[in-house]
């Protein structure tokens, strides 16, 4: 799915209204519907509705979504601000629900003395994508006195106070939404740590922007959609053999670390991998036999690896649990001067490169690098904020000619390009050391089994994150495990083989 800016949105609204054509009121009523019938399917255990509107397009939303609501058999107040000039259809749709009875229209000010029980819920409608300065005055102390009711808050579009592409201050006041419904795209700043903690779950409703602008319009920011798995899933071909799905060599551990290499192991050997060995130190000989004994074991060093003796056949995955350890370092850096093939480097690796700026250039065209946000500050400088790290991200991925994966919340994947891919898939249960040893594990896999770099990257994340999902769905998110995450890869090519398989 693109990502587009708040600009990009709207010449969407316009090319759909003089291309399909639809009215503006027409589009608007539209995406209230999409609202309203989200609303009514998963909040039945409310009865009470307060919808705060703005003055332009998003109140206008907000009117009409009021009216939908008491259509439908709920109680609805409406609060204004009774001196707003309104935009044309939000005046149209104020004008209608002004008809409607049953519906209390207010004032902004009658919130300090309106009783909010515990089954009302809360609309924000008072700022869409359009908004262009942080929110001062009434609305400020408006938007203060919500955030702080304990009721469900609901944020239509964008939660008001948040900019769409950029981050906001960091004393901003914006509404904290418990979830956000928004039309058609993903925003930028919903995916940001520092925006998006904003906009609690993130649903995105289809109101059938034209499919030909979307198609036309280019952009380097994208979300992780099933439509961009699926074109990038290869399902297994049954007339194939051990080699057909490649050699993976992941070089990993070090005395009291040899967990990150069974775990890269593990990952590479259960994402399908052809043959597999572990480059390791003879100190994790014995685990690693009895944890993976599908795996291949190549002793490199004692305590710690200090000699990287890889088959240029083999598709190489470096750094779980390596160690910095100076012999360590030495052959690492002697072995990237001479690989002539594209690679994996994460945790360690990266560390032991990132201790000399010389020492980036040795590492080869397409590799993927997987830092977490401190890695990637040792590598290549401190940002002031993750807008601006996925803008460094950006340059350096291009100078280098590599793909970043940027590891987050929502993981980023750069490419040399400059293409931004955000990952959606996952959740916080994978905040746990030994989690980006999977991920090293299962990318290089799908390097070996044939994807492509950029392909292997986005598919890898995509991946982990989905496994995730399932895991926490039986252990919770506070108790699953790296292992449990691992134990779960099956499920997750069941459903997607479900999905890509011919419908007869």
């Amino acid at each position: 799915m693109k990502i587009f800016t708040a600009e990009q949105i709207r010449k969407c609204d316009e090319f759909t209204i003089s291309d399909e054509p639809v009215s503006s009121i027409q589009l608007m009523e539209r995406a209230a519907q999409s609202c309203v019938d989200w609303i009514y399917e998963n909040c039945k255990n409310h009865r009470n509705f307060t919808i705060f509107c703005g003055s332009g397009n998003n109140g206008g939303d907000g009117f009409a979504i009021a009216k939908m609501l008491y259509l439908k058999g709920f109680d609805v107040d409406v609060f204004v601000d009774p001196k707003a000039k309104y935009s044309n259809d939000a005046n149209v749709n104020f004008k209608e629900l002004k008809e409607v009875s049953g519906v209390l229209i207010k004032s902004f000010k009658d919130v300090e003395s309106y009783r909010f029980d515990s089954r009302t819920v809360i609309i924000d409608a008072l700022f869409g994508t359009g908004l262009s300065r942080e929110l001062e005055g009434d609305y400020k102390q408006l938007v203060n006195d919500l955030n702080s009711k304990n009721n469900v808050r609901i944020s239509i579009d964008v939660p008001s106070g948040l900019f769409t592409d950029v981050i906001s201050d960091e004393n901003s006041t914006i509404f904290k939404a418990d979830y956000t419904l928004s039309f058609q795209f993903w925003k930028k700043s919903f995916l940001h740590p520092e925006t998006g903690k904003y906009t609690g779950k993130v649903v995105i409703l289809d109101i059938n922007l034209s499919e030909e602008y979307i198609s036309n319009t280019s952009t380097p920011d994208f979300v992780i959609d099933d439509k961009i798995v699926e074109s990038i899933f290869k399902p297994r071909n049954e007339f194939s053999h051990k080699g057909t799905y490649g050699k993976v060599t992941i070089a990993a551990g070090s005395y009291g670390k040899v967990g990150a290499a069974i775990l890269a192991t593990k990952s590479a050997l259960k994402t399908g991998t052809g043959l597999t060995f572990t480059l390791a130190p003879k100190c994790g000989y014995e685990i690693l036999q009895t944890s993976c004994p599908e795996a291949m074991f190549i002793q490199g060093g004692e305590n710690y690896i200090d000699q990287f003796d890889i088959d240029e056949t083999s598709v190489c995955g470096i750094g779980p649990g390596l160690g910095t350890d100076s012999e360590t370092e030495k052959s690492l850096l002697k072995f990237l001067k001479q690989y002539p093939k594209s690679l994996l480097l994460d945790a360690d690796a990266l560390n032991i490169i990132s201790k000399d700026e010389k020492n980036l250039k040795l590492i080869p065209k397409k590799s993927i690098i997987t830092p977490h946000p401190k890695e990637f500050e040792r590598l290549f400088g401190a940002t002031k904020n993750s807008f601006e790290r996925v803008e460094l991200a950006r340059k350096k991925a291009n100078e280098l000619q590599i793909y970043i994966v940027l590891k987050d919340h929502h993981t980023q994947i750069i490419t040399p390009e400059g293409n931004v891919f955000y990952n959606i898939a996952g959740n916080s249960g994978l905040a746990k050391g030994g989690s980006g040893d999977i991920l090293t594990g299962i990318i290089t896999s799908f390097l070996a089994q044939g994807y492509s770099e950029e392909n292997a990257a986005i598919f890898g994340v995509w991946f982990h994150g989905k496994a995730a999902e399932f895991a926490s769905e039986k252990y919770s998110k506070e108790s699953m495990l790296p292992t449990d995450v691992i134990n779960e890869f099956g499920n997750v090519f069941e459903e997607l083989n479900k999905n890509t398989s011919i419908k007869l």
